[in-house]
């Protein structure tokens, strides 16, 4: 294993010198990040729960009364996604009027975590500041134990991530799953990118699989009930690990039944708890049957962007983080990033390290439950600093060690 490592740092040496001569940034300064424009509803749609004796005709009849048109539904949590004519959050509280009526929120917008970033670095560090050789001496993972990574896609023929992918869904109206935004693929690398191939870079789940689950479209943005259907689509297609590097500043009863679905059904999820540099929270990261994951620099310093709070629960790598890009024309590369590798910044780099760790821990103890799982990932940490309250920053192989 030693061996190994040392060959893989040295083919990730070369990459850089040949492959990173340019800054790497991982969006326009322009780009808000994400829970900025989370706040905004989405214009004519609106998420709708009837209470459980209301028939399909007065189901009918209060969104004819609303002149509101059922357009999808989220059948595994009983939720009706409605397009309204009129402000969102008003028709939203028209439906809550009707003693029939559960609840009624707004269909928020989610977009992609991250932020901008034009620094150089020489090294890919995050790996061995979680301590994955010594981890990978543990266990390799297994092909068994997919992680999905709902995000904007995923490369589907680039050199490190092609042959990890078992399976392929798209809730947006993109006509591709491929990644034409380029904040999937840096995501998926960073969990299970192919390792010891002689090529790229190493992913902290190994062996690990990875399920592509594009919830966000070809503009880094998609709605939270989009976001929804994924999470059930992973959970019934058998996804042990959810990794959700985006989010808003809203909540969501639709988001939170969908967590709640996948947690009772024994999947550990993992969201970035977004890059406000706030503790204000932050969904669906700040939902309790998440694992919400701030990030730190190289020195185990909270990166500046990062959130912080008691809902916080863990931290990683997550400032200037190598890893995968798209291998075709999307959107960062027009801001200067360069083909298959670059360095990209953000809570959405430090969620899938702490999500591929989750996909070890399933590999070397396969009959524990997901609260133990993420027992292990939480207590198995090395200190972090300026965190309020403090948390531990993830170690992939002491949480292999935790009893």
């Amino acid at each position: 294993m030693k061996r190994l490592f040392t060959r893989l740092l040295l083919s990730l040496s070369i990459a850089l010198v040949l492959l990173f001569a340019s800054v790497g940034v991982f969006a326009a300064p322009n780009v808000t990040v994400i829970s900025k424009k989370g706040e905004v509803p989405a214009a004519d749609r609106i998420l709708v729960k009837f209470k459980p004796d209301v028939s399909q005709s007065e189901k009918g009849k209060v969104h004819f009364q609303n002149n509101g048109q059922v357009i999808d539904v989220i059948p595994e949590i009983d939720v009706q996604v409605v397009k309204v004519k009129g402000k969102a959050l008003e028709k939203a509280a028209d439906y809550s009027r009707h003693p029939g009526v559960e609840f009624a929120e707004p269909d928020y917008i989610a977009h992609a975590v991250f932020i901008p970033s034009d620094v150089y670095f020489e090294k890919q560090w995050g790996m061995t500041k979680i301590q994955a050789p010594e981890a990978w001496d543990v266990t390799t993972g297994t092909k068994e134990v997919k992680i999905a990574i709902l995000d904007t896609g995923i490369d589907q023929d680039h050199e490190d991530l092609a042959v990890k992918i078992v399976a392929n869904a798209d809730f947006t109206p993109s006509r591709t799953v491929d990644d034409k935004f380029g904040h999937g693929t840096h995501v998926a690398g960073i969990a299970a990118a192919a390792t010891d191939n002689g090529k790229g870079v190493t992913g902290t789940g190994y062996q690990s699989s990875l399920m592509n689950v594009k919830v966000l479209g070809d503009d880094g943005s998609g709605y939270y009930s989009w976001v929804a259907k994924g999470i059930i689509w992973a959970t019934i297609n058998g996804a042990r690990v959810i990794n959700m590097s985006m989010g808003g500043s809203k909540p969501s009863k639709v988001l939170e039944k969908a967590i709640n679905y996948a947690w009772n059904r024994g999947v550990v999820l993992v969201a970035a708890a977004g890059n406000d540099g706030s503790s204000a929270p932050f969904y669906p990261a700040f939902y309790s049957n998440c694992i919400a994951v701030g990030a730190t620099d190289e020195n185990d310093s909270r990166a500046s962007f990062s959130n912080y709070g008691p809902w916080v629960d863990i931290a990683a790598p997550g400032q200037n983080v190598f890893s995968t890009t798209p291998n075709h024309d999307n959107y960062i590369h027009n801001y200067g990033i360069a083909f298959n590798y670059d360095y990209l910044s953000g809570t959405s780099m430090a969620s899938p390290h702490v999500a591929g760790i989750a996909a070890l821990v399933w590999a070397k103890y396969p009959q524990l439950d997901n609260s133990k799982v993420r027992k292990k990932i939480e207590e198995g940490v090395d200190p972090a600093i300026g965190f309020d309250p403090p948390i531990g920053r993830a170690n992939a192989y002491k949480a292999l060690q935790q009893k």
